[in-house]
């Protein structure tokens, strides 16, 4: 089968890549010629992955929010594939079990978990795979994940605000570093999708009221929550040699989320 996008000889880090969206990209990548080092907390997730994805995959079980573990991933996608060619910081979600929420109910601790959670984390993957691009030469690709709450807030049933805060801090910081980086020809771009059946979205998913909300929140192809192959193809493209003259851009994977006004419970 034809690729659709150029991605064929790619070496790409994908943190996050053993479940939903991650998973999906990392699939369709290897399906259409690249390699692939799939990272996660769970070395049990990363196992599973490995037997989907198959010879063209390594795997690595560390934390994203501590460093180490994104100069690991990179090492090995540089020692297996000959260099590192792309990463996809998929990495993330909720802090809410942690503490945080609304504004007024948000604790130390859960600010802190969540800012490493999306954001330090982010960073630290950026950073390794920054210094790879620059020491290999030819620059590189970087495609990060936001949400549509960094930008497009949804108050009653998402108010998450420290969450919130670290997926429009990744905007910013994506966008400050494709600037410094562009004459060296590494990109870096986001994608942002909005409610998706994945693991982080269980209790969303789960709630009745919620999803007759996102039926009218997210109204294409008949008002439903996203699923993960929904985004590979955006993810695949940025990713791709095909948009290699895309830099500092954020692409909403929303189901129209960011254009639609939402209709709770009782509304007309």
């Amino acid at each position: 089968m034809t690729s659709q996008y150029n991605v064929k000889g790619l070496s790409v880090v994908v943190v996050g890549g053993t479940t939903g969206l991650g998973l999906s990209a990392a699939k369709k990548l290897v399906a259409d010629g690249a390699s692939v080092v799939v990272v996660s907390r769970s070395d049990e997730h990363v196992q599973k992955a490995l037997i989907d994805l198959g010879s063209s995959a390594r795997g690595l079980a560390g934390d994203a929010a501590d460093s180490a573990t994104a100069e690991r991933a990179v090492a090995l996608a540089a020692e297996s594939f000959g260099r590192l060619d792309a990463l996809y910081h998929v990495a993330g979600g909720s802090g809410r079990s942690h503490g945080d929420g609304a504004l007024h109910d948000l604790t130390d601790d859960g600010w802190r978990y969540t800012v490493d959670l999306n954001l330090s984390s982010v960073v630290f993957s950026n950073r390794a795979a920054v210094r790879q691009f620059r020491a290999q030469g030819g620059g590189g690709c970087v495609l990060n994940m936001s949400s549509v709450l960094g930008w497009s807030p949804s108050p009653r049933y998402f108010a998450s605000h420290a969450y919130a805060a670290t997926k429009s801090a990744v905007i910013g910081f994506s966008k400050s570093i494709a600037s410094h980086y562009a004459a060296e020809n590494i990109r870096v771009n986001v994608i942002a999708p909005a409610l998706f059946e994945t693991p982080m979205s269980a209790r969303a998913c789960g709630d009745e009221d919620i999803m007759r909300f996102v039926a009218t929140k997210q109204p294409l192809d008949g008002g439903r929550a996203g699923i993960p192959s929904d985004a590979d193809g955006a993810a695949v493209f940025l990713l791709s040699r095909d948009a290699g003259f895309i830099t500092g851009q954020v692409l909403a994977v929303d189901g129209g989320w960011a254009v639609s006004e939402g209709q709770h419970g009782g509304e007309a």
